[in-house]
This record gives C-alpha cells, sequence and structure tokens, in this order.
C-alpha cells in the first residue's frame, strides 16, 4: 500500500517540475517582443532563447555534486531560491545583460531539479508505485508548460511590458515550492548509504511503505551499498561495471530530444505560423499543445506500473514516427493554411507524453545503483540538456535553410532508430526494487 505521506512528499518534491515545466515554456510568449525591444540580431536573439537551457546544461552536470554531499533535501531548497531570484530578476531586468543572467540561474535550476527531484521520488518510493510516482514530476512539468502557455495567451497585450508579467508570474509558484519543500524527508538510500543513519532511514522507509516492517528493504540497500564498496570504492559513474546502465541512459536522453520536443515547445507559435496560422491561432493553438501534453501525461501517469515502461515505449515510438511523417509530409506538399499540421502535431504530442515524457525521468532514476545514482543521472539529465539547448539554438536556422518538411523528416528518422533502441536494448523495470534492479544490470 502507498501511504498518503509518501504521495505528499513526492507531490511536493514534484513541484520543482511544475516549475522546470513553466520556466521552460514562458519564454515562447516572450521571445518576440524581448528580441523587438533590445534590438537583437538573429544570432543574440537564438543565444536569448537558450540561455536557460544553457544553465541547465551546467545545472544539469553538477547537479550529483550538491544531492551526494548535502543531501537530496537541501539541493531541493537551493533549487527554489534559485528559482525565485530568477522569475524576480527577468521580470525587472533593465538591459539585456542583466536578463541573461537570470534566465542562465533559473537554468541552472532547471537543470539541477531534472537530476535531484526524480532521483528523490524514486529512492523513497515503494517498488509497485515507483514509476507512477516518479512521473508525478514529468506530470507537474507539462502542468507548468500548459500554465505558461495559458498565461502567455492571457497576458499578451497588456502593454509594451506584458514580457514581463509573463516571467514574474513564476515568483508566486517558486516560492510556494521554497516554504512546502522544509516539509518533506530526507532520503532513505542517501541516509543509508552516505551518512549510515540507518534509523532514521528505517522510519521514513517504514512511512512511505505504509507501516510494513521495511528490514528486507534497509539490508538491501546495505548490501548494496557494502557490494559497491568491496567492488571499487573510488569507482566512479564511468567505471566499466556500470556501462550498461549508462548507456542505456545516454540513448534514452539522446532520443528524448531529437524526436524534436523541445523544438515545438519552445518555438511553437512560430510553428504554427509557419504552418500559416495568425498570430492570435498561433498562440491558442501552442496552450492547445500544452493541454494535450497535460492530459496524455495523466494518462500515462496512471498506465505507466501496468503496463510497464517498455510497452509504453514502443506503443510512442511507432505514433511519433507516424505524426512527424505527416508533419514533414504537409510542408512537402504545401499543405498548410489549415489545421493540419496543429492537428498532427497534437497527436505527436499526445504520443510523446505516453511515451518518452512519462518514462524518461522514471527509468533513468531507476537504472543505477545507489552509490551512483545521483552521477547516473546528472549524466543522462547532461545529455538531455545539452541536445536541447543545441536544437533550441540552432532550429530558426535549420528550419530556415533545409523548410520544414526536411526539418520535420529528420525528427522521424530519429524514432525510426529510437524504435530499434526499444526492440533490441530497454530492460522493462516495472514493479521491481532499485536494489534487484542493480543486481540485473551491474555486474560487480
Amino acid at each position: 500500500m502507498t501511504s498518503k505521506k509518501v504521495i505528499f512528499w513526492a507531490f511536493t518534491v514534484a513541484l520543482g517540475g511544475f516549475l522546470f515545466g513553466f520556466d521552460t515554456a514562458v519564454i515562447s510568449g516572450a521571445e518576440k517582443s524581448i528580441q523587438q525591444l533590445w534590438g537583437l540580431t538573429t544570432v543574440q536573439h537564438g543565444f536569448t532563447v537558450s540561455i536557460a537551457l544553457i544553465g541547465t546544461v551546467l545545472g544539469s552536470l553538477t547537479g550529483a555534486i550538491p544531492s551526494e554531499r548535502y543531501g537530496r533535501k537541501y539541493t531541493l531548497f537551493a533549487i527554489a531560491v534559485l528559482y525565485l531570484l530568477s522569475s524576480i530578476g527577468s521580470a525587472l531586468a533593465s538591459d539585456w545583460i542583466s536578463f541573461l543572467i537570470f534566465r542562465f540561474l533559473g537554468g541552472i535550476g532547471v537543470g539541477i531539479s531534472s537530476v535531484t527531484a526524480p532521483l528523490y521520488i524514486s529512492e523513497i518510493s515503494p517498488a509497485n508505485s515507483r514509476g507512477r510516482l516518479v512521473a508525478m514530476f514529468q506530470f507537474n512539468v507539462v502542468l507548468g508548460i500548459l500554465i505558461a502557455y495559458l498565461s502567455n495567451f492571457l497576458l499578451v497585450g497588456m502593454g509594451d511590458n506584458d514580457w514581463r508579467w509573463m516571467l514574474g508570474v513564476q515568483a508566486v509558484p517558486s516560492l510556494i515550492f521554497l516554504v512546502a519543500i522544509l516539509f518533506v524527508p530526507e532520503s532513505p538510500r542517501w541516509l543509508i548509504v552516505k551518512r549510515g543513519r540507518v534509523e532514521e532511514a528505517r522510519q521514513i522507509l517504514s512511512i512511505a511503505n505504509g507501516g510494513i516492517d521495511v528490514s528486507g528493504i534497509v539490508s538491501d540497500i546495505q548490501n548494496s551499498a557494502s557490494a559497491s564498496t568491496q567492488s571499487n570504492s573510488s569507482a566512479s559513474i564511468f567505471s566499466s561495471q556500470y556501462k550498461l546502465p549508462l548507456v542505456l541512459a545516454l540513448l534514452f536522453a539522446f532520443f528524448n530530444q531529437v524526436s524534436g520536443i523541445n523544438a515545438i515547445i519552445y518555438y511553437a507559435p512560430r510553428i504554427f505560423e509557419m504552418a500559416g496560422l495568425g498570430k492570435s491561432s498561433a498562440l491558442l493553438s501552442s496552450a492547445g499543445v500544452g493541454l494535450v501534453n497535460f492530459c496524455f501525461t495523466f494518462i500515462a501517469i496512471n498506465l505507466i506500473d501496468r503496463f510497464g515502461r517498455r510497452t509504453l515505449m514502443f506503443i510512442g515510438s511507432f505514433g511519433l514516427i507516424a505524426t512527424l511523417g505527416l508533419v514533414a509530409q504537409a510542408f512537402y506538399s504545401g499543405n498548410l493554411g489549415g489545421y493540419a499540421v496543429p492537428v498532427y502535431l497534437f497527436i505527436y504530442i499526445a504520443f510523446f507524453a505516453l511515451s518518452q515524457g512519462a518514462v524518461i525521468w522514471v527509468f533513468i532514476s531507476e537504472i543505477f545503483p545507489n552509490q551512483v545514482r545521483a552521477a547516473g543521472q546528472s549524466m543522462g539529465s547532461f545529455m538531455h540538456w545539452l541536445l536541447a539547448a543545441v536544437i533550441a539554438f540552432t532550429f530558426p536556422y535549420i528550419a530556415e535553410t533545409l523548410g520544414g518538411g526536411n526539418t520535420f523528416m529528420i525528427f522521424c528518422g530519429m524514432m525510426v532508430l529510437q524504435l530499434l533502441f526499444v526492440w533490441k536494448l530497454m530492460p522493462e523495470t516495472k514493479g521491481t526494487s532499485l536494489e534487484q534492479i542493480e543486481k540485473t544490470l551491474i555486474l560487480h
């Protein structure tokens, strides 16, 4: 039985995902106004949109360090502070450079959050509900994206400074997250593996697992830590024994981004204008993207522990291949001006939310052993955000140079490769304890 307290803890930590999603998508409504305000060139504009992603890359690469040294809880508190500073600073920025600095700080918060939040939820959740609870993080990400799109739609036209309100409203959920994180306990696995505080961890695990005897779970965690220490006390994430989970995490994150998801989220209004919609219709269609993403992520949360991670990835891969191919065909044929492209992209978002969107943070947080889970999560997140930054920076140039048809056909081809990855390499992890997954994937 999943206790109400562990659901509360998971949901509180997943609020970091809400801010992650809001911060990621909110720039889509402000980017054109910012470009005009400071007279940015095409290169400067691309840099402005992607600066948060550059911060995210840095945050994801270094996120394991505070998570391991100071614990998951205090790292999450620091993330909340970064979000609060970024939202207020970006909204009040008086020049381009200060705007870049505050957006960069927010990006660092997103990057560390993508490491620490799924990591924490994975480590505190019972095995039979871990997928659903970790996927709550992604649910909050897409909720944040949806609210950002809707907020942008409602605030547009409030004057020359409407973009400041779009960015500044994020301070409210940032403050809520800052306070709420004080009421969650530390990760029990971190307490045992990094601090040796077994009894404190036992109490937290007992609450999380509905009051049952958790002696077996505690013993498995201790044995896992002992086996890793005996194998190689100084082993890094790049050691040969961790080769398989590292390859799985890096490939999973790679395919997540080469699906084109962040290009669509960041440039949704621009893509819909390319497809022949007017500005207001494009913004409203962007809100539709957020709504579809939200609804199908909610469905995925309820399926991930029932059908498993691998099954959802199979279904999603076929759907992504089909929808991206249809979008490419619409651009090739010039069948633009109607609602064909938005409809295809809505279906694309549905398949993405059912598969990659819901599974990525769950899967990467499960496949590494306790000793290097933070470092492994960091590497998977780093790959994810590095490619997100590259794609966000280059998408306007690629779409303009190659055209919509060729651009979406490249994304389609990458999803064919993803299907092969799921078929040949991806293991199923549903309903299995983290320590049992370790025994399957790691050679001590």
